[in-house]
């Protein structure tokens, strides 16, 4: 995710824990979410705003990736999976160029 952030605001940087918002504010002046990574005990969790907020970029992706999902834009890894990281890298730039779009950077 961390490669996607150079139009974006990176507000938390430190080891298990990224976080990012795109820089611009909300009706309630709330800075904008694009996502977050999360290592915890047992799982990394990545957080992918763009796909809550537009359910059709979801549309194309793998069934293995779609087993990942928890909820509707979480998508937690117990091992690495080069195929899946890669699938979501592809994923992760539909959304940063959706949100462009939709003018929310």
């Amino acid at each position: 995710m961390k490669k996607h952030a150079a139009k974006l605001e990176i507000t938390t940087d430190k080891p298990g824990n990224l976080y990012i918002n795109t820089g611009k504010l909300d009706a309630k002046k709330k800075a904008i979410f694009f996502g977050m990574v999360k290592q915890s005990k047992d799982k990394v969790a990545y957080h992918l705003m763009p796909v809550y907020c537009n359910p059709e970029l979801l549309s194309n992706i793998s069934v293995e990736l779609k087993k990942k999902m928890q909820g509707k834009s979480c998508f937690n890894f117990k091992a690495l999976d080069t195929d899946l990281f890669t699938e979501l890298d592809a994923l992760t730039n539909a959304g940063l160029a959706d949100y462009q779009k939709a003018d929310k950077i």
